[in-house]
């Protein structure tokens, strides 16, 4: 916390430079992803998907292969070129790019499994966010959690935004700080947090018997096998993904009593919290991760400014798009038609700005920072830095 983000950034960026394992006389893999498997948007599959078939064909090729030097200047070497079935694409930047939009798409959607949308979405906080789904993985999914890391490895060292919207928890538990008991629980899971402090809140018995009559009429709660009138709670809970499971050994026999009650509810918060830090699928994403770029890193960022680095904003800066543009062929910010240009994009929602980058750049976020910064030499832009505007092909007049 002592050290600026721009600082910690350079140290990065030079030990990423410095650990480059593929030179240039080198080709880069390439893979051939199959654009009709998703024709309309829909995958019928999840081994259709853009991801799975990148993870199969990349499964075979060494990470030292995936490992290139940072973006700099000009087109960037990415990690491996892509060819589409049936296209002839010139250059291997847009292909990329469209690539990782489209792979954030599917992990965002049902097409595939390996991340849930947090139980707080159904009441409406943190809507659209994501966690790892938390559930015993088979070695298939193990491989898929693996490349899944790799990719981030790899957006980092193509300076391509993910625009992936993954809970903090994530980000914390990717860079091995510890959760929050109360903060994360709340993030993740509003309604299970309420749950847990009305129990742990009670005063009395009789507020406790209360409650389990409360929790009865939602179907909660079973009768007290002492007392057959009267409601109770037993020692089982369910997780995220939807199943009862017991919190402790013979918990759908264990009620929940005065005596009991915060023993009840630490179990469920620690439930909750095993499976926010989901240790298998995390251990895979990270060993993916580490195959393409140093983990001792992560230890200087914070959770933050690893999701900046990796995902960047998810806005986009109008100023700060506006100060990395070039105008070419004795064309001027002052010219009557830029400035139209620049007040149209000024009255865009921030989900038409995103789709303004997405058709200019075929990303839909921008990078947090540019090595450029303000002023520097142009060889120092990274795509999608300058944009550049120039005018029509046509002749005058057309």
């Amino acid at each position: 916390g002592l050290i600026f983000y721009d600082t910690k950034v350079t140290v990065m960026n030079r030990v990423l430079n410095a650990t480059v394992q593929r030179t240039a006389d080198h080709a880069a893999p390439e893979i051939t992803l199959d654009p009709l498997e998703i024709v309309g948007g829909e995958i019928r599959s999840s081994e259709n998907s853009y991801f799975c078939q990148a993870a199969r064909q990349l499964s075979s090729v060494p990470s030292s292969q995936l490992c290139v030097k940072l973006a700099s200047g000009g087109d960037p070497t990415y990690a491996f070129n892509i060819r589409f079935t049936g296209e002839e694409v010139h250059g291997t930047s847009g292909s990329f790019r469209h690539f990782l939009w489209q792979v954030c798409k599917e992990l965002q959607s049902s097409s595939l499994s390996l991340l849930l949308l947090c139980p707080s979405s159904a009441v409406n906080k943190n809507k659209g966010k994501y966690i790892l789904t938390p559930s015993p993985i088979t070695y298939a999914e193990e491989q898929l959690f693996h490349f899944f890391g790799q990719l981030l490895g790899i957006a980092i060292r193509a300076d391509v935004p993910l625009p992936l919207d993954l809970l903090p928890s994530f980000w914390k538990t990717l860079v091995g700080e510890p959760l929050d008991p109360d903060l994360d629980l709340q993030e993740a899971d509003i309604l299970t947090y309420n749950y847990v402090k009305k129990f742990e809140n009670i005063n009395d018995e009789t507020e406790l018997e209360a409650l389990c009559a409360e929790i009865a009429s939602q179907h909660l709660a079973t009768e007290s096998p002492d007392c057959p009138n009267k409601p109770c709670c037993k020692f089982t809970y369910l997780t995220m993904t939807g199943e009862e499971v017991e919190l402790c050994p013979r918990g759908r026999h264990i009620p929940v009593a005065w005596e009991n009650k915060d023993m009840y509810a630490a179990a469920i918060r620690s439930l909750r919290m095993r499976e926010l830090q989901t240790p298998e699928c995390m251990t895979a994403v990270r060993a993916g991760l580490g195959s393409i770029i140093p983990l001792q890193l992560l230890t200087t960022l914070t959770p933050l400014e690893m999701e900046l680095r990796t995902c960047g904003l998810p806005y986009i800066n109008l100023e700060f798009l506006k100060a990395h543009t070039m105008y070419q062929v004795g064309l001027m910010e002052t010219d009557q038609h830029i400035e139209f240009f620049w007040s149209a994009l000024e009255m865009f929602t921030q989900e038409e700005l995103c789709k303004f980058i997405k058709f200019a750049c075929n990303q839909e976020r921008i990078p947090f920072t540019c090595p450029c910064k303000d002023g520097g030499p142009d060889t120092a832009h990274v795509p999608p830095y300058p944009m550049k505007i120039a005018p029509p092909d046509g002749a005058a007049g057309m």
